[in-house]
């Protein structure tokens, strides 16, 4: 099993806490040196609505979001998220005058798709892409990548955590960054001195969850 959590509460909430394990583990793009969990502010109302708000305190109303377009599970936060940018006055150009949350399906290659019928929610409008954790920002390539097919404008990117502040020149918020973890690093697949020390990874981790190997 893996070490108990250590929780860091973040500055403005203290009902919102990061919990962090030491160790070694892989993600899809990296290694690092901490897992983060994050299910519950995910999935908790009351976890989940601490982290929109501390997220929508860093959008003004000259931010213009017609759609929150979420990956990782985070529709529960994206929910929340439109709640309190509406309530803060963001500009949406949308005919209802109200704020899409939406989700992409991801296909078996994992690329990410929109429906005929789901388009009309990212088709030209200003999206907002919200992630649960970004260690190396590729995601956020990826995602980005999908919605402007469909003729989107990326207004930012956000997430519950994130080692990356901006990312192909979209600009990353998060509740929490790399310098609020202790020891955190973030090493290449290919370059990790952890493996090349020796050290067993302890679990293969992502937004979702992490698997032990040991």
């Amino acid at each position: 099993m893996l070490k108990e959590y250590t929780k860091i509460p973040a500055p403005l909430n203290s009902e919102v806490a990061l919990k962090i394990i030491p160790g070694h583990f892989a993600t899809n793009h990296s290694h690092i040196t901490n897992y983060m969990e994050i299910g519950t502010m995910k999935t908790r109302c009351n976890e989940a609505q601490g982290v929109a708000q501390l997220l929508a305190m860093h959008y003004s109303v000259q931010t213009p979001v017609d759609t929150i377009v979420c990956a990782d599970d985070m529709e529960v936060v994206g929910t929340f998220l439109a709640m309190e940018l509406t309530k803060a006055g963001v500009a949406n150009y949308n005919q209802h005058k109200t704020i899409y949350v939406t989700s992409p399906e991801l296909t078996s290659t994992g690329q990410s798709i929109f429906r005929d019928n789901m388009q009309l929610t990212v088709r030209d409008k200003n999206v907002l892409l919200l992630f649960g954790s970004l260690s190396t920002g590729r995601t956020v390539e990826s995602l980005a990548e999908c919605v402007k097919y469909y003729g989107a404008k990326i207004s930012g990117a956000c997430a519950i955590f994130s080692a990356v502040r901006q990312v192909a020149g979209i600009d990353i918020t998060a509740v929490f960054h790399e310098e609020d973890i202790p020891n955190y690093a973030s090493y290449p697949l290919h370059d990790c001195p952890l493996c090349k020390q020796g050290v067993p990874i302890d679990a293969i981790v992502n937004s979702f969850g992490y698997s032990e190997l040991r």
